[in-house]
């Protein structure tokens, strides 16, 4: 076959799919990879030598489907030294991993390549490039190739909620396909608009806003792809797809891609769990303990991981911790308030290493999770029907947070509008809502079991996948496909 010609339509799809270089896109697009490859395709799952080194293990049904490909990441200047995810990166330090994650544009461009040049002899061509958010420059690279490309979105809550009238030139928004807004919404607190502006203005090393890399991945990309369904978030979705419908991006969507529940999967490399988490949880009594986890890349201040300890003291509830230790802050025993261990021994427990999370939110003992509302994590909360409290910190946890609030399945923590700031008294009512006062408690269970139906049914996120499939499956063998012709620009 011509290395510049279509693969055949017949015979299963080769993808490539290659995800932001942040552990919250790497391991549920990696779940995606392996439920496209158990049905007989093929995928290629791009990242770099230490992200692929740190996934879990392909599950052994899609291993022989599955290949993990480890493209060296660029060194920049001032980048610490095996520093390849979000995880990595000092806050300080994040424009220098744009600036590396940009210069991938070249060693993928000699993957594919490759990979196109090659096939032959029972290997078939890349059919799709499915990319993340921010990879405005792999549609252009596949256009190079005749390859047409798939853009993965972020939530249609956040697009929706973070809709907004662009300063830069026309098409420099991808949320200008929802139309434009000149202000706030009234459910937006001050603190988070002030965060969207930042998305607007281009970082030092790269010299490219957030904004304008999605923005450009989504001109140039032939489809839309999000990891969601109108059963989750149904305005907010339909929403989406009507604003793509009317600049020609068709929105395919993936379901949620929740994990399996068995609770096994793990990052390799991760810290061994210690054993006197689960123990400490086996002996607590069905639904009395609050799970608090914010993420492994949401690092509090030291102020706020205080604030947030005296309110869950101030509650009175049991509650396990999974805490992430403070930038600054040398030893475990710094990062709690003077005494606090002694002071809640017996009804809590803060765990600063890994901790299997599924496993916990699927314990009898877990009766909430107080969470930062990151996609990943309310997947995994409401699989198991607990109810939530929110503490939103940054991007599309906000919108999360509002859509969950609005389907009642738990509470927000208050905040201060301006600065985002929240206080012990705010946490300690949040948790009593959720967990102690009956008639809230009741509304919230209820809903976030009316949640866990969607989340749970295999059914339907299976028909999902096999759905996306069969369209990518229709634009290979229509001979007319449309490759996305790439948009000029001095930036790119």
């Amino acid at each position: 076959m011509d290395a510049g010609s279509k693969s055949s339509s017949s015979g299963p799809l080769h993808l490539v799919i290659f995800p932001w270089l942040a552990f919250g896109h790497l391991l549920p697009y990696l779940e995606l990879a392996e439920r496209v490859a158990s049905r007989g395709h093929r995928v290629s799952f791009v990242s770099t030598p230490r992200n692929i080194a740190r996934l879990p293990p392909v599950r052994p049904a899609a291993t022989a489907r599955v290949d993990l490909v480890a493209l060296p990441l660029p060194r920049v200047d001032g980048l610490p030294d095996g520093a390849e995810c979000t995880n990595d990166v000092p806050s300080g330090k994040f424009d220098l991993l744009w600036k590396a994650f940009d210069a991938l544009a070249a060693p993928f461009a000699e993957f594919l390549g490759a990979a196109c040049r090659d096939a032959g002899d029972g290997e078939r061509r890349p059919d799709w490039i499915i990319a993340d958010t921010f990879h405005h420059w792999a549609p252009l690279v596949a256009l190079q190739h005749k390859v047409p490309c798939a853009m993965l979105l972020p939530s249609a809550s956040m697009m929706v909620g973070w809709a907004i009238r662009s300063s830069e030139p026309a098409g420099a928004s991808m949320f200008e396909v929802l139309g434009a807004v000149e202000e706030r919404r009234m459910d937006m607190p001050c603190y988070e608009w002030e965060q969207k502006a930042a998305l607007f203005v281009a970082d030092g090393a790269s010299g490219m806003s957030i904004m304008k890399r999605c923005s450009l991945a989504m001109e140039r990309c032939t489809v839309a792809a999000m990891r969601s369904c109108p059963e989750w978030e149904p305005e907010a979705f339909q929403q989406v797809a009507a604003g793509l419908k009317k600049k020609n991006k068709p929105l395919i969507p993936l379901g949620l891609v929740p994990p399996s529940p068995d609770g096994g999967r793990r990052r390799a490399g991760s810290m061994s769990t210690d054993n006197s988490t689960m123990q400490w949880l086996d002996a607590q009594p069905a639904k009395s303990v609050v799970y608090v986890a914010l993420g492994s890349e949401v690092p509090l201040r030291l102020e706020q991981v205080h604030e947030l300890a005296l309110g869950l003291e101030l509650a009175g509830t049991r509650f396990l911790w999974a805490l992430r230790k403070p930038a600054g802050v040398d030893a475990a025993d710094d990062v709690l308030p003077p005494g606090y261990r002694e002071r809640t021994n017996g009804h809590g427990h803060v765990a600063m290493g890994w901790v299997p999370q599924i496993a916990i939110l699927a314990h009898a003992a877990v009766g909430a999770f107080l969470t930062h509302c990151g996609r990943n994590s309310l997947v995994e909360g409401l699989m198991f029907g607990n109810p939530l409290i929110m503490l939103s910190i940054f991007t599309d946890q906000g919108p999360n947070a509002r859509l969950m609030e609005g389907n009642k399945v738990g509470l927000q923590v208050r905040r201060d509008d301006t600065d985002g700031s929240f206080d012990r008294h705010g946490v300690a009512a949040a948790v009593r809502a959720v967990m102690v006062e009956e008639e809230t408690r009741r509304v919230f269970v209820a809903n976030a079991l009316r949640m866990q139906k969607i989340v749970t049914d295999k059914e339907l996120h299976e028909r999902y996948i096999d759905e996306f499939i069969q369209q990518l499956v229709s634009h290979v063998a229509d001979s007319s496909c449309n490759i996305a012709t790439p948009v000029p620009s001095s930036s790119s």
